[in-house]
């Protein structure tokens, strides 16, 4: 099997009627509800649209122990798989882990029967019991089950092989399918983050290409420092990035492909171009050119090279930052048109160009979310940055950071989470680092990286 294969398998004991037990303890504590799930007094079960817009969630409360295995090997990595999953649950803002050091049932015993009533002493809403098992051609099977602790019964069940280096990706799986079972949303742990290494002095920065699980685990550096990289961005369709880097002082516009290494020119422009992204179907990217002190945004047929220009502004016009909507019908994008820099929204061949952006301050860098619902941006105003939401049409504005400097939002493939990066004053100069945050604007968490980190870039579910 290839290194980066998973076989995933049903584990047979999943009982199909049970598809939404552990909703109900989701629930609100604000009148502004958020990834709204309804608490049934009886043990019944209803599928519950989950809606989110903002509030402030009760985490449920989710017991994980070690995954069992019958040898000291299987159990480190029952240990470590278990960890793993419980770290993404928790930092999604909505499952609290049960201390593992009051659990009363080992490993072993609860792969034959869990002892319910032990578990809703520790106020456990959801058990998940798993257990890793080696198999006779070196790979790992990896079984889970996820319980309802109330009502006694099994939610979901699945086995996965893989081969044992991608463990930590079989964690990430598995708690994919936890989150989306309970929430009734997909997951956005198995995915990758690409962003920019900072490291060096102040007046002699080196901008590398790196990735990393968007845990900020496996970081690794994809360019060697010679030219300076900004803007990476992901393809929808496959394992490939465009970015801008400064190659002999002049810019371009690269892609990568992330599987081999080849890195190809995506075109030599008279002028500087830079905030490329990749249209939804992967088959375009969409870029700003500079000319003179103004800028256009443009668009590049990958197969042909065809180019397309969409705006057309005066001499000192800007027209930069363009992303498409998740259905390609739409672009939003920055310009000071209108005499300062604000987030207009556009059809995708240039026309019907239309300011979506009014509240005070100045606003930029806009992205559309996956679901299409939202639109992410960074405003500026009265001296602090603001990393902020809005619909498509500018209505229900909302900001979820503010900071000192904070920019660079890019979303979770399932648009409820956007990771960015922040920096805060310093004598010595200011050092970028990456934050996620939810939509509540509440579960602000820090990404750890090896250097100082910026333009962070979600990709969407690995294949």
């Amino acid at each position: 099997m290839k290194q980066n294969e998973i076989v995933r398998a049903k584990t047979g004991f999943e009982n199909p009627t049970q598809t939404a037990t552990l909703r109900r303890a989701l629930f609100w504590l604000s009148f502004c509800l958020i990834f709204l799930l309804v608490l049934f007094p009886s043990p019944s079960f209803a599928d519950v649209k989950v809606d989110i817009t903002r509030g402030v969630v009760e985490p449920i409360p989710i017991a994980i122990p070690a995954f069992f295995g019958g040898s000291q090997n299987e159990s480190q990595y029952g240990r470590d798989i278990a960890q793993v999953v419980s770290n993404d649950l928790v930092r999604s803002g909505l499952f609290a882990a049960v201390d593992p050091r009051s659990f009363m049932q080992d490993a072993n015993s609860l792969l034959v029967q869990p002892h319910f009533a032990d578990w809703r002493v520790l106020n456990a809403q959801a058990l998940v019991v798993g257990k890793i098992e080696a198999q006779a051609d070196g790979r790992l099977k990896v079984e889970f089950r996820l319980w309802d602790v109330f009502s006694e019964q099994q939610m979901t069940g699945l086995a996965y092989f893989t081969v044992p280096d991608n463990w930590r990706r079989v964690a990430h799986i598995v708690a994919d399918a936890i989150y989306k079972r309970i929430t009734g949303e997909e997951g956005y742990f198995d995915t990758r983050i690409v962003y920019i290494s900072e490291s060096g002095i102040a007046t002699n920065r080196i901008k590398r290409l790196a990735i990393m699980d968007q845990d900020g685990e496996n970081n690794r550096i994809l360019s060697d420092g010679r030219a300076m990289v900004l803007t990476p961005r992901f393809s929808p369709t496959m394992q490939q990035i465009t970015y801008m880097a400064y190659y002999n002082n002049k810019p371009r516009v690269y892609l990568f492909n992330i599987d081999t290494g080849a890195q190809t020119v995506l075109g030599d422009f008279d002028h500087m171009t830079f905030a490329p992204r990749f249209s939804p179907d992967g088959q375009h990217v969409i870029f700003s050119l500079s000319e003179g002190g103004g800028s256009n945004i443009f668009t590049m047929d990958l197969r042909s090279h065809h180019i397309q220009q969409l705006t057309t502004g005066g001499a000192t016009t800007i027209n930069s930052a363009p992303c498409y909507s998740p259905d390609g019908q739409y672009i939003t994008f920055e310009s000071d048109r209108g005499g300062s820099q604000q987030v207009y929204v556009m059809r995708a061949n240039g026309s019907d160009a239309q300011r979506i952006s009014f509240g005070e301050g100045t606003y930029g860098t806009p992205v559309w979310s996956p679901r299409g619902d939202l639109i992410a941006f960074t405003k500026m105003h009265g001296g602090q940055f603001y990393i902020g939401v809005m619909r498509p049409d500018g209505t229900g504005e909302r900001q979820l950071v503010e900071a000192w400097h904070a920019e660079g939002p890019t979303w979770a493939p399932n648009g409820r989470v956007l990771m960015y990066f922040k920096e805060s004053p310093s004598p010595t100069g200011s050092r970028p680092h990456l934050y996620s945050v939810d939509l509540t604007g509440y579960n602000e968490r820090a990404i750890t990286t090896p250097t100082d980190a910026s333009d962070p870039a979600w990709s969407p579910l690995l294949p």
